[in-house]
């Protein structure tokens, strides 16, 4: 529709039911459909931000049972890839890969090698090996930047060229070929607990969902009314607003932005993105970058490294690592 003036008017995020977490919002019609299926949904805490799960099914009992297991997948997938818990996969890998290779589950390897796979493809803007510099500027925490001195030892090193993934007695192994590095799965692990997340339900015959971990969403099928899903991305400037709408089924979808996490000093913004050129922050020239792809992996890795990366940069890796992926939106 069009506004006075003949700028497009989006919608509000009032217009969408409150069905939504981090950088998405959710379409949706009442909970009530008059016909026999139903739109369940429930929000948790998980993998550092609020997880929802909304699915559209005639048993509202059995749905929840299908939402406890893919919960229960994503919490799984959690204390295999969390860096922040010592006494997970990457949390042993951080501790003690530099001294000797450490053994990890083919999962765990599957993750680091598709984490690869986006290093190489985009030319090291995507960094899965820069674990050191993201605890430097632990972002969440600090009121001011850390040392120059301190940032200037992760820049431009393609860390990600050190860290082999390789079998050894039959086992996945993990070695570290430089001391101070550290691995970081922030660009990707969510997007793979929502796929796993997505395989669950499946497993359950559920065919009409989404899995949404703030910036990281998958729909399933369709809506309640039949219809693709549909997804608004908010505005980066205003939570309250919906910059552009997506029509979705049976695709991922990620967000990433510089509103997300981040703190301000000096009147300048200090985000969670960093360039591993500089070890800094990035100085995107947007503010949000939304990209659609088959998985919510390749989706949450691509939107990671189209905000970082060059435009042309960017959609040379995207063709790559995702063939059909694409940005389909940007602020």
């Amino acid at each position: 529709m069009t506004a006075e003036g003949g700028k497009r008017s989006f919608p509000s995020r009032r217009d969408f039911i409150s069905l939504g977490v981090g950088a998405f919002v959710v379409g949706s019609l009442p909970l009530a459909l008059g016909a026999r299926r139903h739109l369940v949904r429930r929000t948790l805490p998980v993998m550092g931000t609020l997880g929802e799960i909304a699915l559209v099914h005639r048993d509202g009992r059995f749905a929840q049972g299908a939402m406890d297991a893919a919960f229960s997948e994503i919490r799984r997938v959690e204390a295999l890839l969390t860096r922040f818990r010592d006494d997970s996969e990457i949390g042993r890998v951080n501790l003690a890969a530099f001294a000797a290779p450490k053994p990890v589950s083919k999962e765990t390897a599957g993750v680091l090698l598709e984490s690869l796979a986006w290093a190489e493809a985009s030319a090291g803007a995507f960094d899965p090996c820069l674990g050191g510099a993201v605890r430097l500027w632990d972002v969440g925490n600090r009121n001011a930047p850390p040392d120059v001195h301190e940032v200037r030892r992760y820049a431009g090193r393609g860390l990600y060229r050190a860290l082999e993934v390789d079998r050894f007695a039959g086992d996945e192994v993990v070695l570290f070929h430089e001391e101070d590095m550290g691995v970081d799965l922030g660009g990707i692990g969510k997007g793979y607990g929502v796929d796993r997340a997505v395989e669950v339900l499946r497993s359950w015959g559920i065919q009409d969902a989404v899995v949404n971990l703030g910036g990281d969403l998958y729909a399933m099928g369709s809506s309640e009314d039949g219809d693709p899903w549909k997804v608004g991305v908010r505005s980066p400037d205003d939570p309250e607003k919906v910059v552009t709408t997506l029509a979705m089924s049976d695709r991922g979808v990620a967000t990433s932005g510089d509103y997300l996490q981040y703190f301000e000093h000096r009147g300048r913004r200090y985000h969670h993105l960093l360039d591993p050129a500089t070890g800094s922050p990035s100085e995107s020239r947007v503010r949000s970058v939304t990209v659609a792809a088959s998985t919510c992996m390749a989706a949450d890795a691509g939107a990671t490294t189209a905000f970082v990366a060059t435009p042309g940069g960017a959609a040379g890796a995207l063709r790559r690592a995702a063939p059909g992926s694409e940005v389909v939106h940007s602020v």
